[in-house]
């Protein structure tokens, strides 16, 4: 399942086997929420944009256009024409983040769809069988992602209840693997730590849920408003405890930075919105830091976006036609942003290999985890 080929301290590179195909690891899950990339990118672009794994978005797909639907086409990888790993998120923290009316118990959670306001329920079970229905690579347990910060008693408690979810889930998941009608019968389950900010209740779960053998370890409930040094805090302080054997996924993370500090740290699998959400709204990612394309600066500027990349958007086109495309309010100028940050990220990963097989990784962290959190037009038009 996973192999791990090399460590250099705490990092680790390995390949994650799959039934749709081997991951290099570490790497980074593309966002493709209801099946496609927002900016208008298809699994098409994807394919040139060295895009290992997409992620798709359990609730939003139950809502929209159903599980049913996806099922009856014969599963997400033929619905979205893509055939490499995809992983569905469990819909819990969309549950928590979107709906505004929701009653959690011990069966599952009661909501109104933030679509229409109509009331649902999703559970464990119900969890299991959306995504086995949607036929993903892997599928995530059921959990709860309790605000930061909040009481430790309610999170000792949600904790314990996440647990005995994530065991209904693995037993729900096994009976779906076991089915004639079923799309993915060798469909893998991760499990997610959680426990807020609070260090014992973190390690306990991890603890716990590590002697349930499941197909991967998820860190979640991270990167929603805390400082980043907790974030970091709390993965020193979980990872110790997380099976070496087993892949191990930051959720929601973040920054090239962040993800760079993070693969230091032993992380394996990343996910975030960020390289499609900011490159919507002009901000790009490059190798001599972060840069807003509609600065006056690019006015005339016939450079691509990074001279270093060779992404679709930087071998076509300049700097000053991206930032008339943003001033003009033309669609493309989206969509020519997302393909760069997309691509970065996923470059961002091939180096990060790269750097662990040949034992440079450190240095390579030293040099670029400051530079790439720093804003290009501090250092000018150069």
């Amino acid at each position: 399942m996973f192999e791990l080929k090399k460590t250099e301290g705490a990092a680790r590179r390995g390949i994650f086997h799959t039934p749709h195909g081997d991951i290099e690891t570490p790497f980074f899950m593309n966002v493709a929420t209801a099946a496609a990339i927002k900016g208008g990118i298809s699994c098409v672009d994807l394919r040139e944009l060295k895009t290992r794994v997409a992620l798709c978005n359990t609730y939003h797909l139950h809502l929209r256009p159903n599980e049913d639907i996806v099922y009856k086409m014969g599963g997400l990888h033929k619905f979205m024409n893509w055939d490499k790993p995809i992983l569905t998120d469990s819909g819990g923290f969309q549950v928590f983040s979107l709906s505004k009316l929701r009653k959690i118990k011990e069966e599952g959670v009661y909501f109104a769809s933030h679509i229409d306001g109509r009331r649902l329920f999703i559970g464990p079970e119900e969890s299991m069988r959306i995504q086995s229905r949607l036929g993903s690579t892997i599928a995530m347990a059921f959990d709860e992602c309790v605000e930061n910060p909040a009481p430790v008693e309610y999170v000792r408690n949600s904790v314990d209840r996440t647990t005995r979810w994530l065991k209904r889930c693995q037993d729900e998941m096994e009976r779906l693997n076991s089915l004639d009608e079923t799309i993915n019968k060798r469909q893998l389950l991760f499990a997610i730590n959680q426990g807020g900010t609070y260090d014992d209740i973190r390690i306990e779960h991890m603890k716990t849920i590590s002697e349930m053998n499941l197909d991967g370890y998820a860190i979640g409930g991270l990167a929603v408003g805390e400082p980043t040094e907790v974030m970091y805090h709390i993965l020193d302080t979980v990872l110790p405890y997380t099976p070496v054997d087993k892949p191990r996924y930051l959720m929601g993370v973040g920054t090239p930075s962040n993800i760079i500090e993070a693969v230091y740290r032993g992380v394996d699998m990343f996910d975030c919105v960020m390289p499609s959400r900011n490159a919507r709204h002009a901000t790009v990612f490059t190798w001599n830091g972060i840069m807003h394309a509609t600065n006056e600066q690019y006015k005339t500027d016939p450079r691509p976006l990074d001279p270093e990349c060779d992404c679709p958007a930087c071998r076509n086109f300049s700097r000053a036609y991206i930032r008339h495309l943003f001033k003009a309010g033309e669609q493309l100028a989206g969509r020519l942003a997302v393909l760069h940050n997309l691509y970065f990220y996923n470059s961002l990963m091939d180096r990060i290999c790269m750097e662990l097989d040949r034992g440079t990784f450190t240095e390579f962290r030293n040099k670029y985890s400051p530079l790439l959190a720093q804003k290009t037009e501090d250092w000018g038009n150069g």
